[in-house]
């Protein structure tokens, strides 16, 4: 099953295409342009470039959150486009479930973390053994002071990935827990994992239409949030 992958949840952008596990091409950008400016270019150029197209794809699949709200929209709305014109199933997958991926090789806690604002990170805790992830907590927005707390009596090894990995660690740290941060080239999000992660999710029937593919906010935009915060007369919205 050949997969086209995006994914574009934070700063970095990257798109990749995969088949039974192997990775046959990709693209990864971190130099704080938009993804909308960056995103097509480089589907176009790992496609060309490998020989490929849309019509040799099964199906595309994107990180549909959670994450920067632009962001995610903008690689929804990709996939969305790409699907419906080559006649193709998509596959959503999480973020940090896709994120997770890249520090599966390590047996121990793996800490997804992104940066939510705050003082808070959207994150997900696995378990990592022999290659194999075992999810232990569902997709959230939690407070760094939350999270060290929860971890206090956890003794296994903790490894941290996500764009939001060093605030992490740094929280995690300061509170006494030990922890390590995945090297630079593990830790950010990547769309080889938004890949690997649809291949299974597709083999257990998460193939949708087009239509049917939808981004998941943990919490709403930005610009909800400053409304209800004026309508509630400055008090912070939940």
């Amino acid at each position: 099953m050949k997969i086209l992958a995006l994914e574009t949840s934070a700063k970095a952008v990257s798109a990749a295409v995969t088949e039974e596990g192997r990775v046959l091409a990709a693209g990864f950008q971190d130099t704080g342009l938009t993804h909308s400016r960056t995103l097509m270019p480089i589907v176009e150029h790992i496609l060309k470039n490998a020989d490929l197209t849309m019509a040799d794809m099964d199906a595309v699949a994107v990180a549909v959150g959670p994450g920067s709200f632009t962001g995610i929209r903008i690689g929804v709305s990709a996939a969305k486009g790409l699907a419906f014109a080559a006649d193709k199933p998509a596959v959503g997958v999480s973020t940090l479930a896709a994120m997770a991926r890249n520090a599966a090789f390590v047996d121990g806690l793996v800490v997804c973390a992104m940066d939510a604002r705050r003082n808070q990170i959207y994150n997900a805790l696995f378990a990592a053994r022999d290659g194999r992830l075992t999810r232990l907590t569902p997709d959230r927005a939690i407070g760094l002071e939350d999270l060290a707390e929860e971890l206090r009596q956890d003794s296994r090894p903790k490894i941290i990935v996500g764009d939001g990995g060093k605030l992490c660690a740094d929280a995690l740290a300061a509170a006494g827990i030990a922890c390590r941060l995945a090297p630079p080239h593990l830790v950010m999000q990547s769309a080889v994992t938004v890949a690997l992660e649809a291949e299974e999710a597709a083999g257990h029937g998460g193939l949708v239409s087009a239509q049917e593919l939808l981004p998941v906010y943990l919490r709403p935009p930005q610009a909800e949030r400053l409304r209800r915060e004026r309508e509630s007369g400055g008090k912070s919205a939940p």
